[in-house]
């Protein structure tokens, strides 16, 4: 199992983790520049791919490019429809090191992009320029990292085929450096409070403005620092933190969601099944806690190659 579910250490891995989430940002950030709003920014996020995390096809005027991090031969390629390549090496490099020589590789396929320099949702954020501080990369941590989200995705993407409702694809933020899926009741929200540290109040509130279910995949940070797939509810229904869920996982008061620990999921007989009833049971609680029509929104997994009944 280690193989599948490789261990993840968020201390040993700490300060490669907190180099590598601000590359992200930059990388995804060059994608917010380029790509037109999508609802609750559904545009900024990356994608699981078979060798990393891909910003998928980006406008750039009458092309498109697409920026991916391999984190099998450990580099960053750059491409475009006109045939232009580039590739930068992940390997140590200050964050100052890695923003500058990105955003000229841009310029020499012809992208012409700026971005905002300061990292959102982190503590003590430094612009991207100025940034000597975070120049970290373990190859080898780099590579367990994204075979845990390759793993965490493909359940992510089996329990979406049982949603008939509005639901996101699984997809990676870069800002808060998780990989989620959201399932939406269809009703609007009450208006978010904000105040999310490092994201603007009026991101927040459209990112929330419908009820929904969502949960995923986190490696931890300084505050907690394990790795966790975790599962909440916007707005949390009365009764919501009460419920009986999958068996290892527990609601954590601080954070205000469901935890269920990565080593406690990599250590059962069947992570599978049990990360995909943590997903189904911690959504059904929100659902009901909230009076969902889930008989209207839900449906049978899919199967490949199985039309699905109607």
């Amino acid at each position: 199992m280690d193989v599948v579910w490789p261990e993840l250490s968020y201390p040993q891995w700490r300060d490669t983790a907190a180099t590598l989430q601000l590359w992200t940002q930059i990388v995804g950030k060059i994608r917010l520049s380029l790509t037109p709003w999508l609802n609750h920014g559904w545009h900024v996020p990356l994608y699981v791919s078979a060798r990393g995390l891909t910003t998928s096809s980006m406008p750039t005027g009458r092309e498109i490019a697409e920026i991916e991090f391999d984190f099998i031969a450990h580099r960053l390629l750059v491409r475009t429809s006109r045939g232009d390549e580039g590739i930068l090496a992940l390997e140590p490099r200050s964050v100052a090191d890695f923003y500058e020589e990105l955003l000229d590789l841009m310029r020499g396929i012809g992208v012409h992009v700026a971005i905002n320099e300061m990292p959102n949702e982190v503590p003590y954020p430094i612009r991207f320029s100025e940034d000597l501080l975070h120049a970290s990369y373990d190859a080898d941590a780099a590579y367990r990292f994204w075979r845990v989200l390759v793993q965490a995705d493909r359940v992510f993407k089996l329990f979406r085929s049982s949603f008939l409702g509005k639901s996101s694809p699984s997809h990676f933020f870069w800002g808060s450096f998780d990989l989620a899926v959201t399932r939406f009741s269809g009703r609007k929200a009450p208006l978010h409070p904000g105040g999310v540290p490092g994201l603007p109040d009026t991101v927040t509130r459209e990112a929330y403005s419908h009820e929904v279910s969502s949960a995923g995949f986190w490696p931890g940070n300084d505050t907690f620092p394990q790795a966790a797939f975790y599962s909440y509810a916007y707005p949390e229904p009365p009764g919501f933190r009460d419920a009986h869920v999958a068996p290892g996982a527990a609601f954590d008061t601080t954070l205000g969601e469901f935890i269920l620990p990565y080593d406690t999921l990599r250590k059962a007989d069947d992570p599978d099944a049990l990360l995909l009833d943590f997903l189904t049971t911690t959504y059904a609680a929100a659902a009901d806690a909230a009076g969902w029509d889930r008989a209207s929104l839900e449906c049978e997994m899919g199967v490949p190659k199985r039309v699905r009944a109607v």
